[in-house]
């Protein structure tokens, strides 16, 4: 994507004196620019400004020279926001393509161990993706077929409505950055188990607005969506705590630092 689509838009408006601005978004960025670097810094030296919408990003392209600006994703406050009723049964959604990246056979393997363990509990994996045969096998050969919803992809007329009857998100992905998927769930008041890979850590705080675990591993993701059933002020507490800090990717906090960036670029 990058040496096909960004990199001939930024040489071109390089020579036409046109501003350039770059947001960049990819989660796997360190390992990226591990093989590219020699290749993409010219390029980006070539760009009026470098957006990044994390931390961690920011972190990342510091490391091999290039400075970046943050400007945060954005959550839609009007459209995803808190269910009026708690949900009665346990159900715990995965909003997150069906791809190798973002492990979604951990969350079922995790969803398996809790169904185990008694918890009364569905499933709902919203998503499309090459994995969704292997997905769908797996669940039958876990045993949880029968409580587990594959929705295909929901668009954001759909996805506030499937956020608003859900107990926990699950988000167990390999490489992120920062998801909306994770700024969506708290902005409808939906405690979060999530790993703890790429710029994760800099969105969410452990036992703060969410519960992190390590990749890969179903086990302690179990662990954590057990905590959140079992402890329904643990829950309350990680859902009003999401909830104050989904306020800071609010389209009228975020759309003045973006519009500030294009302004100096302009500049």
């Amino acid at each position: 994507a990058w040496h096909l689509h960004a990199c001939p838009a930024i040489w071109i408006a390089s020579w036409l004196r046109v501003p350039t601005v770059v947001n960049y978004r990819g989660g796997g960025l360190d390992a990226f620019l591990a093989r590219q670097a020699r290749w993409v810094g010219p390029t980006l030296a070539r760009a009026t400004a470098v957006v990044v919408p994390s931390t961690y990003l920011q972190q990342v392209f510091a490391k091999y020279g290039i400075a970046a600006r943050i400007v945060p994703n954005i959550v839609d406050l009007d459209q995803f926001r808190p269910g009026d009723d708690a949900p009665g049964r346990v159900h715990v959604v995965v909003t997150r393509n069906l791809e190798p990246i973002y492990d979604i056979g951990t969350a079922l393997r995790a969803f398996a161990h809790v169904v185990a363990r008694g918890t009364d509990a569905s499933l709902s994996i919203a998503g499309s993706g090459p994995e969704r045969s292997a997905l769908e096998a797996l669940a039958r050969q876990l045993g949880v077929a029968e409580r587990v919803r594959f929705t295909g992809r929901l668009d954001n007329a759909q996805l506030p409505a499937l956020y608003r009857s859900a107990s926990i998100a699950l988000n167990p992905s390999l490489v992120d950055n920062l998801p909306v998927s994770l700024l969506e769930a708290m902005a409808s008041g939906v405690p979060i188990v999530t790993t703890d890979v790429g710029g994760i850590p800099h969105v969410v705080e452990h036992d703060v607005t969410a519960l992190l675990v390590p990749p890969g591993n179903p086990e302690a993701m179990a662990s954590a969506m057990q905590r959140l059933v079992d402890a329904p002020e643990l829950a309350s507490r990680l859902r009003a705590a999401g909830l104050e800090a989904a306020r800071r990717y609010a389209w009228p906090r975020v759309r003045c630092e973006l519009f500030d960036v294009y302004a100096e670029a302009l500049r």
